[in-house]
């Protein structure tokens, strides 16, 4: 039980990386990009092909976070030149990556099983066992990348960004070009999200090309599951650093329900379901949180 907590505790937080790039389009820019499917499985396939012909592990990642840079920058220009709504265009990239993802791997499955990793590089180093391995990185990466958005956001191009997602209409009236800025956020959001694919496939020993199915609900998931428990917390975490933790953190809650359930004995052709209804609950729960203030704000009023 204790290394099955410690794996989805270590795969929350690889996967995190991947929940703070969906934050950027979705919380952010209010987009939901579908692109996020394709470009996971893309920096899986980039990193698994890399590492199997020798080239180092950890520059296997980084090229994976640039190949996933690309796959957002394609779902930009369609979205911002072609001018093809955004879920529409998300989705023909989604769809056309399926293919290249084959095309870039040659097979279906490619394993990693005697090549070298970044995560069995500690190990070796360390003594380590792989999840505990697989935390450390998470954890380094995920603090790096939490402290560059952090400094990113609160440049004047970051700014616009953000504003850009509040209200389009009033940013472009300042003079901002917002296709500039949807081009930018779309190819950093999946670079992170190919980071991410880059890091699970060394992290699980394989890539797969449907390793990327489902990666926007999980991103969804973990997005709303932090801001519930954002909410539920004394401070009630409002600032734009918090919420990127509350990422996070909603990411490693996420896999942790998934391996208590899987534990108690369901059956894991059910974890799509399960999925579902975590999403459908975590979307639930502020709403009706918020008509029972309500209504009790409205029941003492009438008291009075």
């Amino acid at each position: 039980m204790l290394n099955a907590l410690l794996g989805a505790i270590s795969q929350g937080i690889l996967w995190g990386i991947m929940v703070l790039g969906v934050f950027i389009t979705y919380k952010l820019l209010d987009i939901p990009d579908l692109t996020v499917d394709g470009s996971f499985a893309t920096g899986g396939a980039v990193c698994a092909v890399l590492v199997v012909a020798g080239v180092d592990p950890a520059v296997a990642i980084l090229v994976a976070m640039l190949a996933g840079a690309v796959c957002g920058a394609v779902t930009g220009f369609l979205t911002t030149v072609l001018e093809i709504p955004a879920i529409l265009a998300g989705i023909l990239t989604q769809i056309s990556l399926w293919s290249i993802n084959l095309r870039i791997m040659g097979k279906s499955n490619t394993p990693l099983l005697t090549s070298d990793t970044v995560f069995s590089k500690i190990s070796d180093l360390t003594g380590l066992q792989s999840n505990a391995s697989a935390i450390i990185v998470g954890v380094i990466v995920a603090v790096l990348t939490i402290a560059i958005m952090y400094w990113f956001f609160g440049t004047e191009i970051g700014s616009a960004l953000r504003a850009t997602g509040n209200n389009e209409h009033m940013i472009r009236a300042l003079g901002v070009n917002t296709n500039v800025t949807k081009m930018i956020a779309l190819t950093i959001s999946n670079a992170l999200v190919g980071l991410s694919g880059g890091l699970i496939c060394e992290s699980q020993k394989y890539a797969d090309i449907g390793m990327g199915t489902g990666a926007i609900v999980i991103g969804l998931a973990a997005i709303v599951i932090g801001e519930v428990l954002g909410r539920m917390t004394p401070g009630k975490l409002s600032s734009f650093s918090s919420r990127l933790i509350s990422a996070v953190v909603g990411s490693i809650v996420y896999f942790l329900i998934r391996a208590i359930v899987l534990q108690m004995g369901m059956d894991a052709n059910d974890m799509k379901l399960l999925s579902a209804i975590i999403v459908a609950l975590a979307l639930s729960v502020p709403v009706v949180t918020e008509r029972v203030q309500r209504r009790r704000a409205y029941n003492k009023g009438g008291e009075q």
